[in-house]
């Protein structure tokens, strides 16, 4: 796995970034542009609760540039077991923030990364690209288990075991994939403070996991106290629109 200090390079590397609409995914994108990456971007339509982060995956596309954009139904809703899948299982409001990661909570998708990754992979084989971006965070985070950096680096090594590509440049002595986490070790503060220096319109993204009709954030979930958290810590105006305008 990569380090948050990814060089520039003279060419652009080709890479297929994985893009929520999110505070992450989008600091994610603005720092591959930055890095001068050649940005495919994978956003699924999963059938999650929060749809609007799909209108904004498509802003961010637009606005860092992306090569190509694609927009991947999979129905996950089929399945349940997350609140954010299934409207039966309540979204957890209750965790104090201090004690949000210390268990995994219902918002958690059985597998979610692992799919999302897997069909990455699929789609940089097919362009390619060398890089997969992915804007998981393990210290202001949810305690999902598939955004820690052991399962990244797993992931990794299974990219380059299973792929045609893998094979063919193991025989040179190369790895065909990195994946790529570099938000991994970073606080939320540190996130958006990195994201403001690149010039991410935070307004623009997603984080609440049950908005309202209108979009605008809920100001209870787990993801909006962890949001709203890290624009205090970094110091900065939190721009999300919350419902009766809640701070």
């Amino acid at each position: 796995m990569t380090n948050p200090s990814v060089p520039a390079s003279a060419e652009k590397t080709k890479s297929v970034l994985l893009l929520s609409g999110g505070l992450d995914s989008t600091t994610l994108c603005a720092l591959a542009s930055d890095r001068r990456r050649e940005i495919h971007a994978l956003t699924f339509d999963y059938h999650q609760r929060h749809r609007c982060e799909l209108d904004a995956a498509r802003r961010s596309a637009a606005r860092w540039n992306v090569a190509e954009h694609i927009v991947l139904s999979l129905d996950l809703s089929l399945f349940g077991g997350s609140s954010l899948t299934d409207r039966s299982i309540p979204v957890d409001h209750e965790t104090a923030i201090e004690h949000i990661g210390e268990k995994i909570p219902t918002s958690y998708v059985p597998a979610r990364n692992t799919v999302f990754l897997a069909l990455a992979l699929a789609y940089a084989e097919t362009r390619g690209a060398s890089e997969l971006w992915i804007g998981v965070n393990q210290v202001d985070y949810s305690g999902y288990p598939d955004c820690r950096v052991e399962f990244i680096e797993t992931f990794e090594r299974l990219a380059n075991l299973a792929t045609r590509a893998g094979v063919e440049n193991a025989k040179e002595g190369r790895r065909a994939f990195r994946v790529v986490a570099p938000l991994s070790k970073m606080s939320k503060a540190e996130i958006i403070r990195l994201g403001t220096r690149l010039g991410v319109d935070y307004a623009e993204t997603v984080s609440c996991y049950s908005p309202d009709a209108d979009g605008r954030a809920c100001g209870r979930c787990e993801a909006c106290r962890l949001r709203r958290a890290g624009f205090a810590e970094a110091g900065l105006p939190d721009p999300t629109r919350y419902v009766g305008n809640s701070q």
